[in-house]
């Protein structure tokens, strides 16, 4: 069966590279030259194809990376081929790298959905690899695999980091985490939630075994109250657990590797003055907490055919009933966090090539109403996103949301490409949907990938004042 299911995997990855071939020499053919921020990384990576390292553009905000990747896929290549002249280290050439790191995120995808969902292994076959194949696919991420963006390479790295920290090599992993932050700083949040596992794995041995204590078997551990009892109880035991010098020293033994990135990650930042390097202007922090339900509504969209159905529909309504006061305070608090912590970048308002741009104008800017109005959608995505978490333990939820937050509310930016990370993590970890759900979401991802590839190259536009095409994308 093993033999078998290689056999039709081997093939799906040789069919959709192929496909990904097709796409990518039609995108190339329409946009030769370096588009949007590729003005920028094509060039620095071509001073780093003729050796000079020490050439930096400083509008360039990220780690050289993806650059030095680049350089050492391209330059064996380029000797192996004896290529010469324009051709090295072209804008197609840079971006064809993007290509590789594609086929390795399917097979990464493959990997985790095997290894997070073990107990099903066997009767699964099909689902596991059309769940790798859809997610490989997933527009936001599927779109930029055709241009030389650092998207495809920062996610094949945390998702290998990911896949050796499932694994127990934790070394492998840590170097794993600092290379993806080598291509975006923020993904130092990602090498920590790969350490955050080995904490929360910790602190539920040590919750089950503080409830088996106390006979509590009304409470299992991976399960608590939705309730302000519940969130204390929480709390409490986490101060305690954090506080506990022999709890630090078991984890430390473990997580010491993650640690050393961290140490080192902070250095960075103290010599850096800051984690974004070049141009800092247009990427502030800031506390943008309404990013979370951006989110939020975002995954909605995108998991609808594997996490909606009426039977969870009929739960939220029965939730409601049972907690009205707690649900109340959520809504409250929400319309407080969007009333006094909605930022709005100026990239957001001015640049018309990012679907973003209409997404704010043709329903944000309709009414200054309308994102308050939005809140109980927020509400029932946000409860929607956290019910597919019911099979994970507690303290691992609590370890993913903490992260979730910190790789999403400092953004000032709405800028899809964030949300890439968080939400293949989510998909990942919910339970294995159904065949048929499977082929839904499959087919959702396959209008929106034919409908935003369509509209790239068909539907280029000029500004008034520039005689260069423009195009739409993500």
């Amino acid at each position: 069966m093993e033999k078998f299911e290689g056999y039709i995997f081997t093939a799906l990855c040789s069919t959709n590279f192929f496909v990904s071939c097709l796409l990518f020499s039609r995108v190339t053919r329409e946009q030769r030259e370096p588009y949007m921020d590729e003005i920028f990384h094509v060039p620095q990576a071509q001073k780093y194809c003729h050796g000079r390292f020490n050439e930096w553009d400083p509008m360039v905000t990220t780690l050289p990376g993806l650059y030095l990747i680049s350089v050492g896929v391209i330059k064996p290549l380029v000797w192996l081929a004896d290529l010469t002249g324009r051709v090295v280290c072209s804008t197609a050439m840079l971006r064809f790298v993007n290509l590789l790191f594609n086929c390795g995120n399917l097979y990464l995808l493959y990997l985790l959905i095997g290894k997070l969902h073990l107990r099903e292994k066997t009767r699964t076959t099909s689902r596991r690899v059309l769940s790798a194949l859809s997610l490989s696919t997933f527009p936001v991420l599927y779109f930029f695999n055709f241009l030389y963006y650092t998207d495809a390479g920062s996610t094949f790295f945390i998702l290998f980091a990911y896949l050796m920290t499932l694994y127990g090599c934790h070394k492998a992993s840590a170097f794993l985490g600092m290379c993806s932050v080598l291509f975006r700083q923020t993904n130092i949040i990602w090498v920590a939630f790969c350490a955050g596992t080995l904490v929360a794995a910790k602190m539920d041995e040590a919750w089950r075994v503080e409830h088996t204590k106390k006979r509590d078997e009304k409470s299992p551990p991976s399960q608590v109250p939705l309730s302000f009892s519940g969130a204390k109880k929480i709390i409490l035991f986490t101060i305690e657990f954090l506080t506990s010098a022999s709890h630090v020293k078991a984890v430390l033994l473990v997580a010491w590797p993650y640690a050393v990135v961290g140490v080192a990650f902070l250095a960075f930042m103290v010599l850096n003055d800051g984690i974004v390097v070049g141009d800092r202007t247009s990427h502030e922090a800031c506390f943008n907490f309404p990013q979370l339900f951006y989110f939020f509504s975002f995954t909605l969209f995108f998991s609808a055919p594997v996490s909606l159905c009426y039977h969870r529909a009929l739960r939220f309504l029965q939730a409601l009933k049972k907690q009205p006061l707690f649900f109340l305070s959520v809504t409250a608090v929400s319309l407080l966090l969007v009333w006094k912590f909605t930022f709005v970048h100026r990239y957001l308002l001015a640049d018309n090539r990012h679907f973003p741009f209409y997404v704010w104008k043709n329903l944000y800017q309709r009414h200054e109403l309308v994102r308050f109005l939005l809140v109980p959608a927020y509400v029932f995505a946000g409860w929607n996103f956290l019910d597919s978490f019911k099979s994970r333990s507690l303290f691992w939820s609590l370890a993913f949301l903490v992260c979730l937050l910190a790789a999403t509310v400092p953004q000032k930016l709405l800028e899809f490409r964030y949300f890439i990370v968080p939400y293949l993590m989510y998909r990942l970890h919910m339970p294995l949907p159904s065949l048929p759900r499977l082929i839904l979401e499959f087919l959702l991802y396959m209008a929106v990938n034919a409908a935003t590839i369509y509209i790239f190259i068909a539907k280029a536009f000029r500004w008034p004042d520039s005689t260069a095409a423009q195009r739409f994308m993500w």
